[in-house]
C-alpha cells in the first residue's frame, strides 16, 4: 500500500497522538507500506508555525529531513504537474495545502491518511 500522510496525521505520528485512529496506526506500522510526506506538509507546518498556530513546532521544522528518515516517511516533492493538477481541481476546497495533497494522492495513486472526509468528494482513497 503506497500512503501520504495529511500534515495533522503526520504531527500525530511524530508525537504518538492517540487522536491517530486505530487503522491509521495500524496502515502506518505495516511494514510493506510506502509512506510519503508532500512537500506541502513542510510548508504548512512551516506557516503555522510562523504564524503562531503551531508553536511547538520549531524543533520538526529544524530537523523536518531527520524525523522523516528515522519514521521511515518518504518524502514527496511537488512537481509542475502536481501544482496545474492542484489548481485545476474541480470543488469549492480553498485550502491549497489540502488541495496539493489530492493532486498528489490522484496522480501517485496514494491513499491519503487523513481523518478529513471532504478529501472523500475529490475521488481520493482515505484511511481513517
Amino acid at each position: 500500500m503506497r500512503l501520504l500522510l495529511d500534515t495533522h496525521a503526520l504531527l500525530w505520528a511524530i508525537t504518538a497522538d492517540r487522536k491517530l485512529s486505530r487503522k491509521a496506526e495500524a496502515a502506518l506500522a505495516d511494514i510493506s507500506a510506502e509512506i510519503f510526506v508532500s512537500a506541502a506538509s513542510a510548508w504548512e507546518i512551516a506557516t503555522k508555525f510562523r504564524l503562531g498556530k503551531l508553536p511547538g513546532a520549531d524543533p520538526l521544522i529544524k530537523h523536518f529531513d531527520a524525523a522523516l528518515r528515522r519514521l521511515g516517511f518518504a518524502e514527496l516533492p511537488i512537481s509542475m504537474d502536481h501544482a496545474r493538477k492542484a489548481g485545476l481541481i474541480d470543488g469549492e476546497h480553498k485550502d491549497p495545502f489540502d488541495r496539493m495533497l489530492i493532486a498528489q494522492a490522484l496522480a501517485g495513486d496514494l491513499t491519503l491518511v487523513s481523518n478529513e472526509k471532504l478529501f472523500d468528494s475529490f475521488g481520493v482513497r482515505r484511511i481513517w
